[in-house]
């Protein structure tokens, strides 16, 4: 074959691949458009709700020993009513540092926010939220509040009862910036009993499974902000909370005047046993706070 049949062989094949790669891309291209529509369609709609008076994005933020599945059945009950829902992966690696991370994330939505924290991410959100006007309310769900300069170690151990520490496996991990730092897990044959005792055996079974290891640092870093002080809260407090003890929740509630409501037979799992009452008191504070 001369050269310049081989060239001319050599274009033909090029010009082929290049229609391919342009069929097989248009699909990926278009799918990419849409995406980006939908999503700034969905922006749009956030922000209208943010200044037409519509409902306001909750924001839910998962505490130790948990992840943001946790939030499931909380999720669908919101959305089914029409809120604008974000779970966020809290790190779980040190108050300041979360809750820097959560700042990052509201950020990010439009408009009015709800911000709701279970657990240890009580504290995350009561650093978070301070100073930001949009956040227009704070729902603590079987969770800390603390004030600036305590942390939820101290606040856990304020009044007897919590039976946690004796279910804790501590294992190391290496930090960042070299050396190791201890991150904590309750044994799983133990995580029903203490975490979930109304939630059945078996997804309690599968949560132990995926529970989320907090650092040590997370849980004896002291607090330097409280939003609570600026915005309006409410609590749901556990009756039968084997970590956070219902009085050290009932307590913490009082002192931030937040609104409060009591579930006598609830775990620390609530938003998975109780989704319901968990939802019911966040619409509550959506449509008290607008």
């Amino acid at each position: 074959m001369s050269r310049s049949a081989r060239t001319r062989s050599t274009a033909g094949a090029r010009s082929a691949v290049r229609t391919l790669a342009t069929v097989a891309l248009a699909p990926i291209v278009a799918g990419s458009l849409l995406a980006a529509t939908a999503t700034s369609s969905s922006a749009a709609a956030a922000q209208q709700a943010g200044t037409g008076g519509a409902k306001p994005t909750v924001v839910l933020v998962h505490g130790a020993f948990a992840d943001a599945s946790s939030w499931s059945g909380v999720i669908r009950r919101l959305r089914d009513d029409g809120y604008p829902v974000v779970a966020v992966a809290n790190p779980l690696r040190g108050l300041s540092g979360d809750a820097a991370y959560l700042r990052s994330v509201l950020d990010t939505v439009p408009g009015p926010v709800i911000l709701t924290g279970h657990s240890y991410g009580g504290s995350v959100i009561s650093q978070a939220a301070a100073g930001d006007p949009d956040v227009k309310a704070l729902v603590y769900i079987a969770a800390f509040i603390p004030d600036a300069g305590e942390s939820a170690g101290e606040l856990a151990g304020k009044f007897p009862g919590s039976t946690l520490g004796e279910t804790l496996n501590p294992a190391a991990y290496p930090l960042p910036g070299g050396g190791t730092g201890t991150e904590l897990t309750i044994r799983q044959d133990r995580f029903h009993r203490q975490f979930a005792a109304d939630v059945p055996a078996a997804t309690a079974a599968v949560m132990a499974a995926a529970q989320r290891p907090v650092a040590t640092l997370a849980l004896e870093e002291k607090a330097t902000g409280a939003a609570w002080k600026d915005i309006r809260s409410y609590a749901l407090i556990t009756g039968k909370d084997n970590n956070i003890p219902a009085e050290a929740q009932r307590w913490m509630a009082e002192r931030a005047g937040a609104r409060t409501v009591t579930l006598e037979g609830a775990s620390h799992a609530v938003s998975v046993s109780e989704p319901e009452a968990v939802t019911d008191l966040i619409r509550r504070a959506a449509r008290e706070t607008r």
